[in-house]
C-alpha cells in the first residue's frame, strides 16, 4: 500500500541480546515502512540496549527491571503513531504483517485489527483467518477473536487514541497481563477487523516468562493466572457476557480449531 498511518511498535527487552538483532531485522524488512520502533530496555544487564542502538529506533532505558507490563506502559506513553502494536523480542512476524494489518484498519476504520498466530510448539494453538471480516456486535467480536480464551496482546493492532480514551493499561507486577488488557479492549471497541495474511510467530523459549521452571516463578505464574481468570469472571458478570470458548460455544471453538 502507499504511505499509510504511522504504527508504533513497542518492543520490551530484558536481557534478550540473543534475540534483538533478529527481531529488529524483521522490523526493518517489513513491506510496510511507516513504523516507529520503540525499544524499551527494561533494566537489562547484557548488551540488549547496545545492539538495539545499531538500528534507527526510539530507545527508552529503564533504570531497573520493572517487568513486561511496566515496559509496555512506558511504550504506550512514548508512542506517537496512530496505531500501536506490542511485539515480544523473542518472537517473529511475517514480512507482510504490518502491510496487511494497516490495510485492514484503514479500509474498515476499525479500532482494532486481529491477526493470526502460529504456535511453534503447539500446532493446535495456531489460529489463522481465511477472510477479512468486520465485527461490531459484542458477542461477534468475542467469538471471532476468542479473546477471552486467548488474550495474547500481540495478536492485535490498536488505535492508539482508543487505548488512551479507554484508559487501558497493563497491570504491573503480574505475569498474566495480556488477558486483563485485551478482553476489555475488544469489548469496548466499536469494531474489530480480523485479518488474513498477517501472522504472528510465537516461539517456544525455555527461559521465557511462561516457561521458566523454578519453583517461585511457577508459583507466581499460577497465582497470576488465577487472578486473570477471576478478572475474566468478574468482567463477564459485570457486563452480562458469555465468554466464547469458556462459558459458551466450546464445541464451535473446537470445530474452528479443527477445520479453521
Amino acid at each position: 500500500m502507499t504511505q499509510g498511518p504511522l504504527i508504533s511498535v513497542v518492543i520490551p527487552v530484558y536481557n534478550g541480546e540473543q534475540y534483538v538483532k533478529s527481531c529488529l531485522d524483521t522490523m526493518f524488512a517489513q513491506t510496510y515502512k511507516n513504523l516507529e520502533i520503540i525499544v524499551v530496555d527494561d533494566g537489562s544487564s547484557d548488551r540488549s540496549g547496545q545492539i538495539a542502538l545499531q538500528y534507527p529506533v526510539k530507545m527508552i532505558r529503564l533504570a531497573e527491571n520493572r517487568g513486561l507490563s511496566a515496559a509496555r506502559n512506558t511504550g504506550i506513553d512514548a508512542a506517537s503513531g496512530e496505531y500501536i502494536h506490542f511485539m515480544d523480542v523473542d518472537d517473529g512476524i511475517n514480512l507482510e504483517y504490518y502491510e496487511q494489518m494497516a490495510a485492514a484498519v484503514v479500509e474498515t476504520n476499525a479500532d482494532i485489527a486481529c491477526g493470526g498466530m502460529v504456535n511453534e510448539k503447539h500446532s493446535f494453538k495456531t489460529w489463522k483467518f481465511k477472510k477479512r471480516a468486520l465485527y461490531h456486535d459484542t458477542q461477534d467480536k468475542l467469538k471471532a477473536t476468542f479473546v477471552g480464551k486467548w488474550g495474547y496482546v500481540w495478536r492485535y493492532l490498536f488505535r492508539l487514541d482508543f487505548i488512551k480514551q479507554q484508559g487501558l493499561r497493563f497491570e504491573e507486577g503480574r505475569f498474566i497481563e495480556d488477558l486483563t488488557f485485551s478482553l476489555p479492549a475488544v469489548y469496548y471497541a466499536e469494531s474489530v477487523v480480523v485479518v488474513p495474511g498477517a501472522e504472528y510467530l510465537y516461539y517456544h523459549r525455555e527461559n521465557s516468562i511462561m516457561n521458566k521452571k523454578d519453583k517461585a516463578h511457577r508459583e507466581k505464574r499460577r497465582l497470576d493466572w488465577s487472578h486473570a481468570k477471576a478478572f475474566r469472571k468478574e468482567f463477564s458478570r459485570k457486563h452480562n457476557l458469555k465468554i466464547p470458548g469458556i462459558d459458551t460455544g466450546r464445541f464451535a471453538y473446537l470445530l474452528r480449531k479443527i477445520f479453521g
